[in-house]
């Protein structure tokens, strides 16, 4: 049986990704190593499996017995990404059609370096995309905290916020950077004023995370969020 769900999960890889292992596991929000390590014979805790379900349009039924199709079949077939979310402000006026370069970070470089750095990162690909706002860039989302809003695997555009003191949209949905024990860490929040002089409040769409205060000394960068984009890569 064990064998039978890791040649599944190959098929996914094979067919749902064409092969991309990078993509695979920035969608379901695991290291491309723990990947590998599935593709060379290590068993997939359960929670792995939860996010292969949540995350991607896999058949719960099928990754679980093999039985029934692998695809669920109210999946949508999209060529083009599509528009999940727009955030605009009332202020903001759209484009009609712009070109925005997309960026991967990994560990070893944050947003800090991204948003204006000594050495600015290569985009890897551009996005096209009409009728949103005017954005800076666009990055892969991680984790689960904004999810069903967001989704591990979707792409934010932002617009970049030069002066964090003083133009900070209360509500609006940011990517932040703040400094952790010297450790730069990067997520996407909600942004709400806090009760404690000083800070502002993290809100999670997820209601499984709780709120968190941080100084805004600590902050390193912020963006505020413009659009979402989703892909649903099928055969």
């Amino acid at each position: 049986m064990c064998n039978n769900m890791l040649q599944r999960i190959r098929q996914i890889v094979d067919e749902v990704f064409k092969g991309n292992k990078s993509e695979f596991a920035r969608s379901i929000g695991v290291g491309e190593s723990s990947i590998r390590s599935y593709l060379s014979g290590t068993i997939p805790k359960a929670d792995v499996l939860e996010k292969i379900i949540y995350n991607t349009s896999v058949s719960c039924e099928w990754l679980l017995s093999g039985n029934g199709d692998m695809l669920n079949k109210d999946t949508i077939q999209l060529s083009k990404p599509n528009i999940e979310h727009k955030f605009s402000l009332r202020s903001d006026n759209s484009l009609e059609e712009q070109r925005i370069p997309l960026y991967e970070l990994d560990a070893s470089a944050g947003i800090v370096s991204l948003f204006g750095g000594s050495s600015k990162l290569v985009p890897t690909d551009y996005i096209t995309i009409p009728n949103i706002p005017k954005c800076d860039g666009a990055m892969h989302v991680a984790g689960d905290s904004m999810y069903p809003i967001l989704k591990s695997g979707d792409i934010v555009m932002y617009k970049e916020v030069t002066d964090i003191l003083n133009d900070i949209f209360w509500g609006e949905m940011y990517i932040i950077s703040f400094n952790v024990d010297g450790e730069e860490y990067v997520t996407i929040k909600y942004v709400q004023k806090s009760e404690i002089e000083g800070h502002i409040t993290l809100v999670s769409h997820n209601k499984h995370h709780q709120p968190k205060d941080i100084a805004i000394s600590r902050i390193l960068a912020m963006a505020i969020v413009k659009a979402s984009i989703r892909y649903n890569t099928i055969k």
